[in-house]
């Protein structure tokens, strides 16, 4: 008998991912739901600029999810699914009523932040089960992240 999954990873190592990967698909839904509410209640002089800006980054950030939700599976496990699983795992808090631009980007920066720091410990147990599925997939999250607080940095004149 083995102690392997059915993409040959070994059980114990595919569960360990899983739980952090659920960590960080609850980090993108509450993320997701912040950058959507920049969408709706920006104000001010860069509405048109930030509007569309917020809709591309949760537009990516829902593709995201769906696809650390996939990978959970992939590996043997069940992605959790409720707002209160979300809450209680997140480290990225609820952003409520923020509707000046430059407080929406700083918050998109951080959550950002967030998920950056959570990606790479998912890309270092992913490593260490010889897992590239799942560090291809934080690697390439990462690298499109990190990209992103530098330009968003950028905007904000830092």
């Amino acid at each position: 008998m083995t102690d392997t999954n059915s993409i040959g990873l070994h059980e114990s190592s595919a569960s360990q991912l899983a739980e952090k990967l659920n960590h960080l698909l609850a980090n993108y839904q509450i993320f997701y739901m912040n950058v959507r509410g920049y969408h709706w209640n920006v104000k001010g002089s860069d509405f048109f600029e930030l509007h569309v800006k917020f809709e591309e980054f949760y537009t990516d950030l829902l593709t995201k999810v769906d696809e650390v939700a996939e990978r959970i599976l992939t590996l043997g496990h069940k992605p959790v699914h409720a707002y209160s699983d979300y809450a209680k795992l997140s480290h990225i808090q609820e952003d409520k009523d923020v509707h000046d631009g430059k407080a929406c980007v700083n918050g998109v920066v951080k959550g950002y932040q967030t998920l950056i720091e959570l990606q790479r410990e998912v890309l270092s147990l992913a490593s260490d089960a010889d897992d590239e599925g799942t560090a291809s997939m934080a690697s390439d999250y990462i690298r499109d992240q990190e990209k992103t607080i530098w330009m968003l940095n950028a905007y904000l004149g830092k």
